[in-house]
Parts: C-alpha cells; sequence; structure tokens
C-alpha cells in the first residue's frame, strides 16, 4: 500500500536525517570546547517565555571578557523551575572570534540539543525499520506458503474493517473466511491481510484460496491475488 511506503521511507529518511544532524551538533560542540575560554559570569535577569500550557525562564548572563569587553547574552535553554536564579555565579565558556555565542558551561546546555536530536533520529529510524522488517517477514511467510504450503478452500463469510489499524484516520478492509477441516470436523476462521480499499465488489465466488502451513493451520495466507492492484 502506497501510504504503508510513504511511511517506511518517511521515517527512515527523516531518522537518518535526524541523526546526520545530531552527529553535527556533537561535532560543533567539541569543537566549541575545544576552542572556547572559561570566565565567570553572574546571572542578571531571567527571561519569561511563554508556551502554549506553560510558562519557562531563560537566564540573562553577564560576564567580561578577557580583552575587557562587557558581554551580555541570553542562554539559549528555558526550564521552570528556573535553573538558575539572579545573582547567582556560573561558569562562561566562549569563543574570543564570537564573544556573543557564549553558553553557560553546563552539560544540558552544551549537549542538549545533541541528545534530543540523536534520540529522535534513532526513534524515526527504528520505527522506519521495524516497518519494513515486518513488511519483509510478512513476504517472506507468504512466498514460503504459497511455495510449501497446502491449498484449502475457504468460504468467504464477510468483509469487515480492522479498526485496530488506523492511518489519517482511514482503517484497512480484510476479507474473513471459513474452512472444514473433513478429517477432524474442525472449523477453521481465516482473516486476509489488511487491504486498503474495499473489496466488496471484487469478490465474485465465494470460495477463496487459502495457503495453510502442513500440520499447523494457524500459520496460513489467504489469497487475494485476484484483487486489483493500487497504484503506486
Amino acid at each position: 500500500m502506497k501510504v504503508i511506503s510513504v511511511l517506511k521511507f518517511g521515517f527512515s529518511l527523516v531518522g537518518i536525517a535526524l541523526l546526520a544532524g545530531a552527529m553535527m551538533l556533537y561535532k560543533n560542540t567539541n569543537n566549541f570546547l575545544d576552542n572556547a575560554v572559561s570566565e565567570t559570569g553572574t546571572v542578571v535577569d531571567l527571561v519569561k517565555v511563554r508556551g502554549d500550557n506553560s510558562i519557562t525562564y531563560k537566564p540573562v548572563v553577564e560576564f567580561t571578557a578577557r580583552d575587557g569587553q562587557k558581554v551580555e547574552f541570553t542562554s539559549s535553554v528555558s526550564s521552570n523551575p528556573p535553573s538558575h536564579s539572579v545573582g547567582e555565579i556560573v561558569e562562561v565558556l566562549y569563543l574570543p572570534s564570537n564573544v556573543q555565542a557564549a553558553k553557560i558551561n553546563s552539560y544540558a546546555r552544551l549537549w542538549g540539543g545533541f541528545l534530543v536530536t540523536l534520540v529522535l533520529g534513532v526513534v524515526f529510524s527504528l520505527v522506519g525499520g521495524l516497518i519494513f522488517f515486518v513488511g519483509m517477514l510478512r513476504r517472506r511467510k507468504k512466498d514460503h506458503l504459497q511455495r510449501n504450503g497446502v491449498v484449502v478452500e475457504a468460504t468467504v463469510q464477510s468483509v469487515v474493517n480492522n479498526y485496530s489499524v488506523s492511518i489519517n484516520g482511514k482503517s484497512p478492509f480484510m476479507i474473513q473466511c471459513q474452512w472444514l477441516d473433513p478429517a477432524t470436523s474442525e472449523l477453521h476462521l481465516f482473516e486476509s491481510e489488511n487491504i486498503w480499499f474495499d473489496p466488496s465488489g471484487f469478490i465474485n465466488d465465494e470460495k477463496i484460496k487459502v495457503f495453510v502451513e502442513r500440520n499447523n493451520l494457524k500459520k496460513y495466507h489467504v489469497d487475494i491475488s485476484f484483487l486489483p492492484k493500487l497504484k503506486s
């Protein structure tokens, strides 16, 4: 299905981009620390930052650079409660070539952006990889059953929505069918894979082929190859 493919490649590409961005942030922070100069600064104010449902505070720090220049900067990181109080003495790191890009020497301010980007990159990459892996397993199971399984003729019972899956508010359809094992008189119920359009109008026969594993009917594949293929 096109939506699944978009999600698979979309999550993977975003994950790769975020991981690349994390590596750049890591490199930039390391370069900054290698060349930064340390000075003592004082928190002179707390800037209020209003969010949608919260208020956070950014410390404003003043320090004197080695060349005698008075510098005041506002931290890029805000928090609630405030991470610092007015009048507090803090260690400041800055590049002599760009004193306005000074930072408070704390782990969160130096590495926070890298860690957040790294975690998001890992999550997006894992989701994309998981979608790909699940799809691969399903294809392998389908191919195995078609090559080595036993074909039974099941009776179509209904077409239902699989509400356990929803993408953009839309749930796929499944064909439900059943087969009575003549050897054991046991009734077996089968469900097709997800179908992203209503297949009702394309079911012209009450019988449908199902590939089942020998001696394990819990492993099966409902053959829906008769349905039209969606354009990608």
